[in-house]
């Protein structure tokens, strides 16, 4: 698979569908489960580059994992905090979460470890995480540009102590060093000032540890009560099996088909009130633009209305969401105002730029207002074939596009491996069940 070309579904689909695992859990879950005690089984793990890269690190770690494929289920024999390797290499490709989470690992060992990526990741800033665990303690090396992976690991353990941490490029710093405090010389404290970036995603972290039997406490600021403050006690997580959820990012493309066809529906399956995962909150969105939405603890259903509308939204706290709702946009009546994405030029691509310069392929007007898209939906929706930018992101939320208008070609389409390397089959699958 290079490139593809959809076919617009023939009318209104009805279906529930339960996808893959979530990439953001499955690899907090492995981190956690290797630095426990004992062996722990995580059940519905995504196996996905994403993830697939961590397993590898990890093993190269000298952590024992046993992977069953078919049932997606991941054994992990924890070291109690150590990092079994005293030395190793560890090749992150364009994983994000494995990188950051992996840099943070490194520093409980005793040794030298040199974590780097392919060419996209050495343009995507780690410096900020960097600087939070020298604070803490840690001896780390850039191997190239400063601010910049490559970064070298000289770990002799983490002291711990007081640290501050302002306003953050990625919140996958914050959670990186959250989830190894515990095993720090002496307490951790961590300051937060200004508003934190993508907040649940940093919670989601914590709830996770209190799962494996470690308990952050975050303190609120009296004035404007936001997070000011996270305190995490010394200790250490146990064996604890754990059940992934379905991925709410990748959930979001089914849910924005249904909104844009009317009389639609998508019952998505395994998520809801109850997530732990921040893009849940997607289908709320659509509920705003115009779609029918019902949530429930274990379900989100969305169904199309014919009748969506522009909305002005800020998206600070799920950048991951502004694709897949800027495509949207591409069918309400008026203009959508997507806010709060100052993430977006550091994720895969630079989102934002390569929004502005899809949806304009299809007539839309867009511009960029420092952190935010305004888009102008087109009278008419014009047939595009759609760069891809090697972003599995902008694969998936352009192929909803696909769903509907004729013509439509998503180039390297299987950029999609990185999160969800079955997504056009499952697509298929779903718009093809009639309602």
């Amino acid at each position: 698979m290079s490139d593809i070309t959809l076919e617009p579904c023939r009318g209104p689909f009805r279906a529930e569908f339960t996808p893959p695992g979530s990439k953001s859990l499955t690899n907090r879950a492995l981190v956690l489960a290797a630095l426990a005690e004992g062996a722990t089984t995580l059940h519905n793990c995504l196996l996905a580059e994403d993830t697939l890269v961590m397993i590898d690190s990890l093993r190269r770690l000298g952590f024992q994992l046993d992977v069953n494929e078919h049932q997606r289920a991941i054994r992990v024999y924890g070291a109690g905090g150590t990092i079994p390797q005293p030395q190793a290499e560890l090749f992150c490709a364009n994983s994000g979460t494995t990188i950051r989470f992996l840099t943070a690992m490194c520093t409980l060992g005793r040794g030298t470890y040199r974590l780097d990526g392919v060419a996209r990741m050495r343009q995507r800033p780690i410096g900020q995480l960097v600087d939070l665990l020298r604070n803490l303690g840690a001896r780390i090396d850039y191997a190239g540009e400063s601010g910049y992976p490559p970064v070298r690991v000289l770990a002799d353990g983490l002291a711990g102590g007081i640290a501050r941490f302002g306003d953050a490029q990625s919140s996958q710093y914050l959670s990186a060093a959250v989830q190894v405090c515990p095993y720090a010389r002496f307490e951790a404290r961590i300051d937060l000032v200004g508003q934190q970036t993508s907040w649940p995603y940093v919670l989601m972290t914590m709830r996770m540890m209190d799962h494996f039997g470690v308990t952050p406490e975050v303190q609120l600021d009296k004035r404007t009560g936001m997070p000011s403050q996270v305190l995490i006690p010394l200790g250490k997580y146990h064996a604890a099996d754990y059940t992934v959820e379905p991925d709410a990012s990748n959930a979001s493309y089914f849910l924005a088909a249904a909104a844009v066809h009317s009389g639609a529906q998508v019952t998505i399956r395994g998520l809801g009130s109850r997530s732990l995962q921040g893009d849940a909150g997607f289908a709320d969105l659509l509920r705003r633009m115009g779609a029918h939405v019902r949530i429930e603890k274990d379900s989100i259903c969305v169904e199309g209305t014919g009748e969506l509308e522009g909305i002005d939204a800020d998206l600070r706290d799920m950048p991951d969401m502004a694709q897949t709702l800027a495509v949207a946009a591409l069918f309400a009546a008026g203009p959508t105002v997507i806010r709060g994405l100052h993430t977006l030029r550091l994720k895969e691509t630079d989102r934002l730029q390569a929004l502005a310069t899809e949806l304009a392929k299809f007539g839309a007007a867009v511009r960029i207002e420092g952190d935010s898209l305004h888009i102008d939906p087109p009278r008419e929706l014009r047939p595009a074939a759609v760069e891809t930018y090697d972003d599995h992101r902008m694969a998936m939320s352009f192929a909803v596009a696909a769903t509907k208008i004729p013509g439509v070609t998503i180039r390297n389409a299987q950029c999609v491996g990185k999160t969800y390397p079955g997504f056009f089959e499952d697509l298929a699958r779903v718009t093809a069940q009639r309602a």
